[in-house]
């Protein structure tokens, strides 16, 4: 072996090592810049991916709730459990889920539909006029039919007739809405 094939064989072997450093390098890069994208990833992306599912929500003041998660908005979530109950959920409240998809849908992805409120589902409560049982965060409930929305509360009638009174309802202080 000659001189320079020596030289140009330690000169390969050095082009080697310094590409598996390049690559050892932008591994580390493009991990550190997963972490750093998946900051942006919000619980409601990821309920968004889980439209259809079976999940189980754990829901502060109410425990947990089972069954399909049919609707996902940026503030809420609605789920129906096996016995038919639609369970109104404001994502604040929530504290775990179970079986949610591995993936996440952007928010770019969505329906305009999933920018509606949690007062606009409140208002469709009240416009078919259905008795709902509202699950305050502290364990506290209220049962009654949706009669106005605020900004930040729900009126609730409670009772009939001439034994019934308004209760108002903050957001912040809803767990849940179970309607049958």
């Amino acid at each position: 072996m000659t001189w320079e094939e020596e030289l140009f064989g330690f000169l390969d072997d050095l082009e080697h090592q310094a590409g598996a450093l390049f690559e050892a390098d932008r591994d580390l890069e493009v991990a550190d810049r997963s972490r750093t994208e998946y900051q942006q990833v919000s619980l409601a992306s990821r309920l968004q991916a889980s439209l259809d599912d079976e999940v189980g929500l754990d829901v502060v003041g109410v425990g947990v709730l089972r069954g399909r998660l049919e609707r996902v908005c940026e503030s809420w979530c609605l789920l129906r459990t096996a016995s038919g109950q639609e369970w109104l959920v404001p994502l604040p409240a929530l504290t775990a889920v179970d079986g949610a998809a591995d993936r996440s849908v952007p928010e770019v992805a969505w329906s305009p539909l999933t920018r509606l409120g949690l007062g606009s589902a409140l208002r469709r409560l009240g416009d078919a006029g259905e008795r709902c049982l509202v699950h305050r965060r502290d364990g506290g409930r209220h049962e009654g039919v949706p009669a106005r929305v605020g900004a930040d509360f729900l009126e609730l009638v409670e009772g009939e007739g001439v034994r019934s009174r308004v209760r108002l309802v903050a957001f912040a202080a809803i767990a849940a809405v179970q309607s049958p």
